[in-house]
C-alpha cells in the first residue's frame, strides 16, 4: 500500500491534488505496484534518463510508485536500449566534457527542469538581494548619461521644436517611461524573478522561449553598436595622448569597412569590457556607482568649458519652434515616442535588475523620480553645449559629443588634452556602463533561459560579446540601408510584450503567481498552457504587432498610408493596448488557472526555493530550502459545482 505521502503527492490525470478533487478516489492495492528492477532504479536515479511523469511518486522506502496512467513501454526491451545507449554516451569523452559543461544546480531536478531553471533563474535568495534605494539611484543616473541621451533633442530640433518644446517631451516621455519600468520592475523586485521568467506566466513555460529569444538576438546587435560607439571614445583619449595616432597607416582592406586606428580603439573597448562581465549582477552595481559619481561631473565640465569658450549659450536657446497648429503637436507627440522608444528594451527587462531589491519599495520611488531627472538633465546638457558649439565653429550645431571633442583637439595644448582624455574616459565608461545595463546582463539572462542547463549569466554575457565582435558592427553603420532605423524602429515591437505581461500580472492575476509551477514543465501546471504555449499570450502579442507593422514598414523608407503612419506615431502605445486589451478580453474565454480576485501579492514569503519536484507540493507552494519547511496554501477562491477551479491558492 502507498504511504500517506504517495497519497497526499498524487495528482490526478487533471493536475489538481487527491484531497482537493472530489472526482479523484484512493488508489487500492490493485492500482499500482512497486518497481523494483534494475532499469527502474537507472531511471529514478538518473535525471538524463527520465522525467518523473505527473502520475507517479516515490514513497518513504526510496522506491518508485507507478500508476495506471503511466505506459508500461518503460519496461520493454526497446527502452532497455535506449537506456544502454545513453549510459554509454555517458561515459563517452563527449559525455564527460558536456557533464563539465553543465551548471551548477539543485539535485533532484528532472531532464525537463534542467531546461528551465539554474542558479541565475531561480528566485533570488536573501544574500544576493543587496540593491537598495541608492543603488537604484546610482543605477539610472549612470544610464542616464551616455551618447544616444545627449543627442536625443537634436532630431527633435531639426524636426522644427524649440529647444524647450524639446525638452518637455523629454520630461513627458521618460516619465511615462519611468512609470513601465516601475510597473515591471515590480514583477521582479515582488517574486525575485527574471524577465524570462516572468514571461512563463503570460506566454507559458516553452513559449517564453520566443520573446526570450526576441530580446537576446536584439541584445547581441546593440552590444556591438554600442562598442563601436565606444571604441570611438577611445580613440579620442588616445589622441589625446598621442597627438599622431589618427596618422596610424592603414593596413585594413577597403573591403573589411573600417581603418587600422578605428578597429583597434573598437578592440580595445571591447576586450576592455569583458572583465566586467566576470562579475555577478548583484556585485555590479559597484560599478554603477562610481560611474553616477564621476561620469556627471565630467559633463558638467563640459558643459562649462563649452558655455566658456562660446562667451554665452548660443543661439539655440532663441530659436523658436518652426511648426504650428496640428503639425507642432505631432512633432511634440514624435518627439515623446521617441523617448519611449529609446526605453522599449529596458521596460522589458527591468526585473532582471529589479529582482536584486531587497524589497518592492526600493525599485518603486528611486526608478520612478530617477528616470526623468537623470535623462533630462543630461538631455539639456546636450542641448546647450550643441548651442554653443555654433558660436564657437559657427555654421551648423554639433550634436554629437565626440565629434565636438574631437574639434576640441585641433591645436589644443597640453591643458586642452587633458580636458578632453578626462571627459572622453568619462564618455568611455559611460558606454561600458550602458552595454552592461542594457545589453549584457539582459543578453546573459535571455541565454539563461535558453539553455540553462549549460548556460549562467556570465557565459551568455561572453557569448554576447562574441557575437558583438563577430558581426563587424562597423559594416552595420557605414551602409546607407537605414539599419540604425531599423534597429531603433524594431525595438518598439517590445511594446506588445511588455502589454502582455502588465496585463496578466496586474489585470488579470492581481499580482498573485505560483513560483514554483514557474519552474515546471508538467501538464498539470498552471504556466504549460497547451503543450506549454498560452495561445491568449501569442494572440495578443500578435495582435499588438499588427496595428503596428504598416507605419513599421514606413519608418524603414517604404511607401505607406498616411493613416498608417499617424498610428505609428503612437507605436508604443497602440501595441501596448492592443496587446494588453486583447490578452485581458481572451482570459475571459476558457478558463485560465493560477488567478486571484483580489490583490495578493505573496513574494514576501519567498526565500530559499527549491524547485524539484516533490519539495513542498501543492498549488502554490514551494520549499525553503534554509529552514527545510514546506508552505502550505490558503484558498482565496472555492471550486465550482462539477468543475475543479485552480486558481490563487496560498
Amino acid at each position: 500500500m502507498p504511504s500517506a505521502r504517495d497519497v497526499n503527492d498524487r495528482e490526478s490525470l487533471d493536475g489538481v491534488p487527491v484531497e482537493e478533487n472530489p472526482r479523484a478516489s484512493l488508489p487500492t492495492a490493485s492500482s499500482h505496484r512497486q518497481v523494483d528492477s534494475p532499469i527502474a532504479h537507472i531511471a529514478e536515479s538518473d535525471p538524463l534518463l527520465a522525467d518523473s511523469p505527473s502520475g507517479s511518486s516515490c514513497n518513504s522506502t526510496g522506491h518508485r510508485t507507478v500508476w495506471p496512467s503511466e505506459s508500461s513501454s518503460r519496461h520493454t526491451p526497446r527502452y532497455s536500449y535506449f537506456l544502454d545507449v545513453m549510459e554509454k554516451f555517458r561515459d563517452s569523452k563527449i559525455g564527460r566534457f558536456a557533464k563539465k559543461l553543465e551548471v551548477d544546480n539543485e539535485d533532484g531536478l528532472t531532464n525537463a527542469q534542467l531546461m528551465l531553471t539554474n542558479h541565475d533563474l531561480k528566485p533570488v535568495e536573501p544574500e544576493r538581494r543587496q540593491w537598495g534605494p541608492w543603488n537604484f539611484v546610482g543605477f539610472w543616473i549612470a544610464d542616464s548619461f551616455n551618447i544616444n541621451t545627449w543627442m536625443i533633442s537634436s532630431t527633435q530640433v531639426a524636426n522644427g521644436l524649440s529647444w524647450w518644446q524639446s525638452w518637455l517631451c523629454v520630461w513627458i516621455g521618460y516619465t511615462i517611461s519611468g512609470t513601465f519600468i516601475c510597473m515591471t520592475g515590480r514583477i521582479g523586485a515582488t517574486y525575485h524573478i527574471s524577465f524570462p521568467v516572468v514571461s512563463r506566466s503570460s506566454f507559458g513555460i516553452w513559449g517564453s522561449l520566443w520573446p526570450v529569444f526576441n530580446r537576446a538576438a536584439m541584445a547581441c546587435i546593440w552590444y556591438g553598436v554600442q562598442s563601436w560607439i565606444g571604441g570611438e571614445c577611445v580613440t579620442l583619449m588616445i589622441r589625446s595622448i598621442w597627438t599622431k595616432y589618427k596618422d596610424v597607416p592603414n593596413s585594413m582592406p577597403k573591403s573589411s569597412g573600417t581603418d587600422t586606428m578605428d578597429f583597434v580603439s573598437f578592440f580595445l573597448f571591447w576586450f576592455g569590457s569583458l572583465p566586467a562581465i566576470w562579475f555577478p549582477v548583484h556585485q555590479i552595481r559597484h560599478l554603477f556607482t562610481v560611474k553616477a559619481y564621476f561620469v556627471p561631473c565630467a559633463g558638467l565640465v563640459f558643459f562649462i568649458w563649452a558655455i566658456v569658450r562660446a562667451h554665452g549659450i548660443g543661439p539655440i536657446v532663441h530659436q523658436p519652434s518652426s511648426k504650428h497648429g496640428g503639425a507642432l503637436g505631432w512633432a511634440i507627440v514624435q518627439g515623446i515616442m521617441s523617448s519611449i522608444a529609446n526605453f522599449a528594451t529596458l521596460i522589458v527587462n527591468d526585473p532582471d535588475f529589479a529582482r536584486f531589491a531587497r524589497k518592492p519599495k526600493d525599485a518603486l520611488w528611486p526608478q520612478f523620480f530617477t528616470i526623468p531627472i537623470g535623462f533630462a538633465v543630461t538631455s539639456f546638457i546636450g542641448i546647450i553645449v550643441s548651442s554653443s558649439s555654433t558660436v564657437i565653429y559657427g555654421g551648423e550645431p554639433i550634436w554629437n559629443p565626440l565629434t565636438l571633442l574631437s574639434r576640441f583637439l585641433d591645436g589644443a595644448n597640453g591643458a586642452a588634452r587633458f580636458g578632453v582624455f578626462i571627459i572622453a574616459f568619462a564618455f568611455t565608461l559611460a558606454q561600458l556602463g550602458t552595454n552592461i545595463a542594457a545589453n549584457s546582463v539582459s543578453a546573459g539572462t535571455d541565454m539563461t533561459a535558453l539553455l540553462p542547463r549549460y548556460l549562467n549569466i556570465r557565459r551568455g554575457g561572453y557569448i554576447c560579446a562574441i557575437v558583438g565582435l563577430a558581426m563587424c558592427p562597423w559594416n552595420l553603420l557605414s551602409t546607407s540601408n537605414n539599419f540604425t532605423t531599423y534597429l531603433s524602429a524594431y525595438s518598439v515591437f517590445l511594446s506588445s510584450i511588455a502589454g502582455v505581461i502588465i496585463c496578466d500580472y496586474y489585470i488579470v492575476r492581481k499580482g498573485y503567481l505560483q513560483i514554483k509551477d514557474l519552474y515546471s514543465a508538467r501538464p498539470s501546471s498552471p504556466y504549460y498552457y497547451t503543450f506549454g504555449f498560452h495561445w491568449r499570450g501569442y494572440t495578443a502579442y500578435i495582435c499588438g504587432i499588427l496595428i503596428n507593422i504598416v507605419g513599421f514598414v514606413g519608418a524603414i523608407g517604404k511607401p505607406v498610408p498616411k493613416g498608417a503612419t499617424y498610428i505609428y506615431n503612437l507605436n508604443f502605445f497602440c501595441g501596448f493596448i492592443v496587446a494588453g486589451g486583447t490578452y485581458w478580453l481572451l482570459s475571459k474565454v476558457g478558463h485560465m488557472e493560477a488567478r486571484s480576485e483580489y490583490w495578493n501579492e505573496v513574494g514576501e514569503e519567498i526565500r530559499n526555493v527549491s524547485v524539484a519536484y516533490g519539495a513542498g507540493e501543492g498549488i502554490g507552494g514551494f520549499h525553503d530550502v534554509e529552514s527545510g519547511s514546506e508552505h502550505s496554501n490558503k484558498a482565496v477562491e472555492a471550486e465550482y459545482v462539477g468543475e475543479r477551479k485552480v486558481a490563487a491558492n496560498y
